[in-house]
């Protein structure tokens, strides 16, 4: 049996969120690969399908 396609989490542009490693940020950026976060201590390309970020 096929396992179903994982729901990736769509994010904005200003969306607050919360990185397991990263901790806290803001999405500076979105395309169809990933997002770019601001982390006040680094700013980090994520790509989809962003498992370990999550929107607050």
């Amino acid at each position: 049996m096929a396992q179903p396609e994982p729901v990736v989490e769509e994010f904005a542009v200003d969306d607050r969120v919360c990185h397991d490693s990263y901790g806290l940020g803001r999405v500076i950026g979105v395309d169809s690969t990933g997002a770019t976060v601001d982390f006040s201590s680094a700013t980090v390309r994520i790509a989809t399908p962003f498992r370990k970020m999550t929107k607050l």
